[in-house]
């Protein structure tokens, strides 16, 4: 049983933001191919319901408060019973990048994140397909610009270079097609900024303004519009490779960046050759995919070999210390999109159209120094509820000498953490602590008390470990 909540704790860590122990307990009664079926299949759980927030989070009820927007976001991913459907929104928004300092149109970035959580384990021909009427991204790449007889390349470069099927893969004429099929492609002007905020962006298609005649298009040719395009790039072998190494990079292990993969090869070609088998047996589904991802032993082995990126730490932390529990009201979620954002990742607003470094890049002096102290001030006070449930745990577990050795304290700490994979010199240095403290003991109130103090204290040191910033 240790084993399976250990391999359930990995799943949950990559497949949605970790878990508490509670919940681990929970899931491993189902097994762990019950619990993979569960989480790709989001519609067996309700939505999270969201009107508590709006009456704590005023802010949330005017369209262009970015900050609250994204905390927000974080406080779905800590509270969702649908932790895939936030998890592949959050893998989307790096693939698909779209900023909000460029149109600073909230509205239509926050739209863009409900269409990837609705849409994200559909199908990538149903992804790209939605993509291409976002306003968001219409106006991010452009294609507002892109006319009959005055084509602009822009989301027509991109959709191939960075969204689909990566460099190498098609022609300058390819590019200059497709632009022509995506012409007439765009949406409706909000109405003004003042003096009630930003409205909502439409999708607009203007027959008249479409270049209807014959292109030619990765070796086919026709009288192409934006949604043969899509077609015609779905069926590709180097679109199955790009998606799924996509998936991999974001699930499995760390990759390279993304302008290096026409250069280095995958990290593990036969996993790549797996999910790319699943790719074109399920029509590019995405669904299917994940489920063969989670189920593979290559994905049960890469435990703590992926960087967390700032989102993943601060749900993470937060789960872990039991705040920002939903229903109950929190009148600070604004605080999450600032936690994100000093460690590198400002949710909604992506540094550029390649998204986000990640893995290691994710990592230099001051960002990591952002990481530890967010962690470690989390479980600043024992008497949020995930801590006080840990020392309970760890009180039962005592309970017939009424001690915790030192040896035990240290791996039950590790265990109830989410079971934390640390090295040798890492285990030795919380031992060294826990042997100082001596043996936890609950035997009266005072006891109790110090043991709690002590825990406490553990699990700091344990998420200012190096292995902590790995999921």
């Amino acid at each position: 049983m240790a084993n399976e909540v250990a391999l359930i704790a990995h799943l949950m860590r990559r497949a949605g933001f970790g878990a508490t122990r509670a919940e681990l307990d929970e899931l491993a009664a189902k097994g762990y191919e019950a619990v993979v079926d569960d989480m790709v299949n989001p519609e067996r759980f309700p939505e999270l319901e969201e009107d508590v927030w709006k009456r704590y989070n005023l802010e949330l009820s005017y369209n262009d408060s970015l900050p609250a927007h994204t905390g927000r976001w974080v406080y779905r991913m800590v509270n969702t019973e649908r932790p895939l459907q936030e998890k592949m929104a959050l893998l989307w928004h790096h693939v698909f990048a779209t900023a909000w300092y460029k149109g600073e149109h909230v509205p239509s970035i926050v739209r863009q994140i409900e269409t990837f959580r609705q849409v994200g384990m559909s199908d990538i021909k149903t992804v790209l397909l939605e993509l291409a009427k976002d306003p968001a991204m219409n106006y991010w790449l452009d294609n507002c610009e892109n006319h009959k007889g005055e084509p602009n390349e822009n989301w027509g470069r991109e959709l191939l270079e960075l969204f689909s099927m990566g460099v190498g893969h098609y022609s300058e004429d390819d590019i200059k097609n497709a632009s022509r099929a995506f012409t007439g492609w765009t949406f409706t002007q909000p109405i003004p900024l003042y003096p009630f905020g930003s409205y909502d962006a439409e999708f607009l298609y203007i027959a008249e303004d479409h270049d209807d005649s014959e292109k030619t298009f990765l070796g086919e040719t026709g009288n192409f519009n934006g949604e043969d395009i899509i077609d015609i790039i779905v069926k590709q072998p180097a679109t199955a490779a790009f998606i799924c190494r996509h998936l991999y990079n974001f699930f499995v292990a760390d990759e390279p960046q993304v302008p290096a993969w026409e250069l280095e090869p995958p990290r593990d070609p036969e996993a790549m050759e797996t999910l790319i088998t699943a790719y074109f047996e399920h029509d590019g589904k995405i669904q299917p995919i994940l489920k063969t991802l989670f189920n593979s032993e290559f994905f049960k082995e890469a435990q703590f070999k992926k960087v967390k990126s700032p989102a993943e730490l601060v749900a993470g932390a937060i789960k872990l210390v039991g705040t920002y529990r939903f229903p109950e009201p929190n009148e600070n979620i604004g605080m999450l999109s600032g936690a994100t954002s000093v460690m590198g990742q400002q949710l909604m607003n992506p540094p550029t159209v390649e998204g986000w470094h990640t893995g290691h890049e994710w990592i230099d002096g001051g960002t990591l120094n952002e990481r530890v102290n967010f962690a470690v001030n989390q479980l600043n006070d024992i008497s949020k509820p995930g801590v006080k449930d840990i020392v309970a745990r760890m009180s039962a577990e005592g309970s017939d000498d009424g001690k915790l050795a030192p040896e035990q304290f240290v791996e039950m700490s590790l265990e109830l953490a989410g079971h934390v994979a640390v090295d040798d010199s890492t285990r030795a240095g919380l031992l060294r602590y826990a042997q100082a403290a001596g043996g936890l003991s609950f035997d009266t109130e005072e006891d109790a008390d110090d043991s709690a103090v002590h825990i406490g204290r553990m699990l700091q040191l344990i998420v200012s470990t190096r292995e902590y910033q790995f999921a």
